[in-house]
């Protein structure tokens, strides 16, 4: 009861002040008039009175300035009222004060009756620029900001495709309206209650050391156990040795009094002492009735075990595990097609990895022969989440591999039934991330390719590319490296030039991107839908080359390079060849260039864990699924190795991005 005597008055001063901060205005009244009667001392609210004094008059100012294009006075209060932690580290704030300067760049340009006044408008301009070059450079690499970066140097941004909507009011009202709930939020922040600041930190406090003494606990148990197996091999190994050594000084002393040992005794005492089966097997193998063999022995079971062939795996009942995957419940489905993907992922490159592809498809594993109604294809419809992302990540999985990609191209309804799972699925989810995974390394087959184009693919990616900020890196980059594949053929370049201003517009906000990655799949696509003269004069239109030069001053060496190639191409004269549809005439392909590259993503992120009990991966495969050995090695197709051109220019033919990072 003292510390409550001691801290009292303190205490209900933050009531005080969370009450009044929360505006329970009545609730206050009768606080105080409580604390009264009772005699409880209550402090003066410091700092109340003066928060609802002062943040609206300095709200009002800063909202008059920006309506009256007053730019040196909305500044001016701007810098004093806005903290500069507020300012300079909250990405809000950053981004709301960066388009606070292009409303004041135009400010004359929207609302001057005649022609605006030459001198001011220039200097607005010349404020502008010198914004764009200290504090606003550090948002130069972002897509939302950059167009605005060229700006300065349009002659007459209204009639731009680019900066019609700033000269739009609903773009002032909307700009404003954010100005108000931002100011609105910051500075009623500035008299955060102490009780609130107490809350927030002893909470997230609390909740982080919890979260950290968990995870000790875990990495305690898991050395534990570690230790613990450790010690009973330690404890058996003692054992095993205590009972030689007294068979040995038996023995020893036997032979003192006169006594052979014999050479089967010997053995059997060094089985024992060596008990690892190899090393049972090469004690077996050698004569104890020779002088010297004990040491031998002794030798060879200390000897590392030399380095052998990678074995081939078990072979499976694949007609079980196929009616399994078809009849089974949707656990059982997942953890088998979660085992299926892992022995192809963590096989071995070469013999072994060849030897489980060439099983998978010999035994149709994914139906792609079968024209039955219900097949494992299907699961790519299925009712569970977990069941179709774990079908699309095997189906990854073997488009990850040139042989696969030839087997899963074989039927007629797969590419279709992929386009439509993208389509139907959540953008932030893994199965929508494997699914477009898998339709990017289609694209390296002219086939699927000309299917991908005539089905309208790249209208879709093009408005998926229009709002980057939802997507993953993964998705992102084979998104951007799909849509450059299909702009590679002449089919492509005709689609993109129905869309040619929504297209450039997207790739040259892509060229800004964070995720350096994708920059030579976007410069790629640009170079390639250039040689449509259509689309050069829709570029020159938006000044393409002035947001390439930009670029140029920022980018490395590789970059500035390619942009230059680019540059070259925007401003070149040349007609539509006629020759160039030839490269849809011939469907045919009996080679295919060697893009075998299993990326790590495949298995990221399970979501599926086995229970205490439940079978899962190989461990399933071989105790449920085991099979006559019916595989044999099998020779891998040669496969075309690959045009490789100069890092110097845009990219000219279609890869896969694990491909691209891995070879350049």
């Amino acid at each position: 009861m003292g510390d409550v005597l001691a801290y009292e008055a303190e205490l209900l001063g933050l009531v005080r002040e969370y009450l009044d901060f929360a505006e329970f205005e009545e609730t206050v009244k009768v606080f105080t008039k409580e604390c009264k009667i009772k005699g409880k001392p209550l402090p003066k609210p410091a700092g109340v009175s003066s928060r609802n004094s002062k943040a609206l008059p300095v709200q009002k100012d800063l909202l008059t300035a920006f309506e009256n294009g007053e730019q040196e006075v909305f500044f001016q209060l701007w810098e004093e009222h806005v903290s500069s932690s507020v300012r300079d580290n909250e990405p809000v704030a950053q981004k709301l004060e960066f388009y606070l300067h292009v409303h004041f760049a135009i400010y004359l340009l929207k609302h001057s009756m005649g022609k605006p006044d030459k001198a001011e408008l220039e200097e607005r301009i010349s404020h502008f620029k010198a914004y764009l070059e200290t504090k606003g450079a550090a948002l130069s690499q972002t897509t939302e900001f950059l167009p605005f970066y060229a700006l300065p140097f349009v002659p007459n941004p209204m009639v731009h495709p680019s900066f019609k909507e700033l000269f739009q009011d609903s773009w002032t009202l909307d700009l404003r309206t954010r100005l108000e709930r931002f100011l609105s939020l910051t500075l009623k922040a500035r008299q955060t209650p102490q009780l609130l600041t107490l809350f927030k930190e002893n909470g997230q406090c609390n909740k982080e050391m919890l979260q950290h003494l968990h995870q000790q606990l875990v990495e305690s148990e898991h050395r534990t156990m570690t230790y613990l197996k450790r010690f009973n091999k330690m404890q058996a190994d003692y054992h095993n040795l205590i009972g030689v050594t007294a068979e040995l000084v038996d023995s020893l002393e036997a032979t003192v009094n006169g006594k052979m040992i014999t050479p089967e005794y010997l053995q059997s005492v060094c089985v024992r002492l060596f008990s690892n089966q190899m090393r049972q097997s090469v004690a077996h193998s050698i004569d104890f009735t020779r002088p010297g063999t004990a040491s031998t022995m002794l030798r060879a079971s200390l000897a590392p075990v030399k380095v052998q062939d990678v074995p081939l795996l078990p072979s499976l009942d694949y007609e079980k595990l196929k009616k399994d995957l078809i009849t089974g419940n949707d656990r059982l489905k997942a953890f088998l097609l979660q085992a299926l993907r892992w022995r192809l992922t963590t096989s071995y490159p070469g013999e072994q990895r060849d030897t489980v592809l060439q099983a998978y498809i010999s035994n149709d594993l994914l139906d792609c022969h079968s024209n039955c109604q219900r097949s494992v294809l299907k699961l790519l419809h299925s009712k569970s989440e977990v069941v179709r992302q774990y079908m699309a990540r095997l189906i990854n999985a073997f488009a990850s591999l040139a042989e696969g990609r030839v087997y899963l191209s074989q039927n007629p309804t797969l590419l279709r039934m992929l386009e439509e799972r993208l389509k139907a699925e959540d953008k932030d989810s893994l199965t929508w991330e494997n699914v477009l995974g898998a339709l990017q390394k289609f694209s390296l087959r002219r086939a699927l390719q000309s299917a991908m184009i005539k089905d309208g693919l790249i209208f879709w990616l093009v408005d998926v590319l229009t709002d980057t900020d939802c997507l993953s890196d993964y998705t992102l980059e084979y998104s951007v490296a799909l849509l450059m594949n299909l702009c590679l053929r002449s089919a492509g370049k005709k689609m993109c030039a129905r869309i040619a201003n929504h297209v450039l517009k997207v790739l040259s906000d892509l060229l800004g991107h964070e995720n350096h990655e994708i920059q030579p799949y976007v410069n790629g696509a640009l170079y390639s839908i250039l040689t449509i003269p259509s689309v050069r004069e829709e570029a020159r239109a938006m000044g393409m080359e002035e947001i390439l030069r930009c670029f140029i001053k920022e980018g490395n060496a590789e970059m500035i390079r390619q942009i230059e190639f680019i540059i070259k191409q925007l401003n070149s004269e040349e007609p539509l060849n006629d020759s160039i549809v030839s490269d849809d005439e011939e469907e045919e392909e009996d080679e295919e260039e060697d893009h075998d590259i299993m990326e790590a993503d495949l298995d990221k992120d399970e979501v599926l864990q086995p229970q205490l009990g439940e079978l899962a991966g190989e461990k399933l495969l071989t105790t449920e699924y085991l099979g006559i050995m019916t595989h044999t090695p099998k020779t891998k197709k040669k496969l075309f190795p690959g045009v490789h051109q100069s890092i110097d220019e845009p990219l000219q033919r279609p890869v896969t991005p694990g491909y691209h990072r891995t070879t350049y």
